[in-house]
């Protein structure tokens, strides 16, 4: 593994420097007690907030509006704040610190969530409530990537750790997320069929107890830029030439990130298909997700195993094809019961990325720059969100199954071109032995 932190080609590259010793801001000093409370409590928290956000949102705008263009617009809505956040969230976790970002982010989305369901109690159906509700999917969606970001840094940072067995820490940490992703949208739709305001109380109560939980997380190393006062832009320069050095990274996140331009249209128009082409309930939606995030941590648990046996390279050409193969099916599905199975069939193959994607990146990303970088990966990853809800505004329902037909096409395209590159690459076969070593 190359150990660049910035360029030698390029003289302007910021030098890094890193104090281990340094408390991670000012509440970050590392507390008494198990990581149960210093880190999977935090992690169990933010995550069920992140998954209600991102799964809820949108629904919570569909039953406010009745409108399927206005959802699609929402959903771009709340992740373009998102997407621009990352550079800013990166930056700042490594210069302040995981535990302060993370504290501050998950108790200004409390604060805006609770005075947002305060004022749709007292706002009649209408324009009004309809510019509070997309304001709030854009606000908590920025937020919630300032909290991600955080917590991944205190995962990353304690797995690193002598006395820390990496495997098993990343291991709960995964277990935790995808728990949440299979709570998280249940919980949402069946609190929205009470009422918004019940589904916004919920998520502010757990905005809070996250922001509480985040004073115990262990600091994380910070970062400083020689010659001054750094500059705004210094944390995405700071990954993007980290990235530049990690070619295998490179790659596959371009594989991934025209991937997930199927995985947003998905995200964005279930929804809509749900509710209006199969006549079901904002419950139905909660269910669908709920049951892809089950098949999601089936196919991580078994992608662990398969590691010792197919390597990264294996696992990833597997879960490429199941993830293609069933977003293609999914745009000719012809019943609630169809879909439902081929999307966990797709989530299933999703998740299986997502650990081969983790993994090198763990193990690859130097600790100093882990946040830039992490930013900057998610950033390309999750730059087709807002692009898939602008196509779904645009899109007439009874035309989104062709759009789903052609993203799944893209798809299957960019993952074989990805895979078939990093299939000789030498940094791959070093990472998947320690990647066996560690499972």
């Amino acid at each position: 593994m190359p150990p660049l932190i910035a360029d030698r080609k390029h003289p302007s590259s910021v030098t890094i420097s890193v104090y281990e010793g340094r408390p991670a801001g000012r509440h970050a000093a590392i507390p008494q007690g198990s990581l149960l409370r210093r880190v999977y409590a935090p992690r169990a928290f933010d995550a069920l907030a992140f998954s209600m956000a991102t799964y809820a949102m949108p629904l919570l705008v569909l039953a406010t509006t009745n409108s399927a263009s206005l959802t699609g617009l929402a959903f771009a809505l709340e992740w373009i704040p998102r997407v621009a956040a990352f550079g800013l969230a990166g930056d700042l976790v490594d210069r302040r610190g995981a535990a302060v970002v993370c504290f501050v982010a998950s108790l200004t989305r409390g604060l805006l969530v609770a005075a947002g369901t305060a004022v749709l109690i007292v706002l009649p159906q209408g324009t009004a409530e309809t510019v509070t509700v997309m304001a709030l999917a854009a606000a908590t969606g920025a937020l919630t990537q300032f909290s991600f970001i955080a917590n991944e840094a205190v995962g990353a940072i304690v797995s690193r750790r002598a006395e820390t067995k990496a495997h098993r820490v990343q291991s709960v940490l995964i277990g935790i997320d995808q728990t949440a992703t299979l709570t998280g949208p249940v919980l949402g739709g069946v609190l929205l069929l009470a009422g918004p305001s019940r589904m916004l109380a919920v998520l502010s109560a757990l905005s809070f107890l996250a922001a509480a939980l985040a004073l115990q997380t262990p600091p994380t190393p910070l970062r400083s830029a020689q010659g001054g006062a750094s500059q705004r832009g210094d944390g995405l320069k700071v990954g993007w030439l980290t990235l530049r050095a990690l070619p295998v990274l490179s790659w596959l996140v371009a594989g991934l990130a025209i991937s997930n331009l199927a995985l947003a249209l998905l995200q964005s128009a279930s929804p809509i298909i749900v509710v209006e082409r199969f006549g079901l309930s904002t419950a139905a939606v909660g269910t669908l997700w709920s049951a892809a995030a089950a098949s999601t941590l089936l196919a991580v648990a078994a992608c662990r195993i398969a590691l010792n046996r197919l390597g990264l390279w294996g696992v990833g050409v597997v879960c490429s094809t199941v993830a293609a193969a069933a977003c293609l099916a999914l745009s000719q599905a012809p019943t609630y019961t169809t879909y439902a199975v081929l999307m966990a069939l797709f989530m299933a193959g999703d998740g299986g990325l997502t650990v081969v994607l983790r993994t090198l990146r763990s193990l690859l990303i130097p600790p100093a720059v882990f946040g830039s970088t992490l930013s900057l990966t998610i950033l390309l990853l999750l730059l087709p969100f807002p692009i898939a809800g602008i196509m779904v505004a645009l899109t007439p329902p009874s035309a989104l199954d062709h759009v789903i037909a052609v993203c799944g096409a893209l798809q299957a395209v960019a993952l074989a071109l990805a895979f078939l590159r990093l299939r000789a690459d030498p940094v791959l076969r070093t990472a998947d032995s320690q990647a066996q070593a560690t499972v």
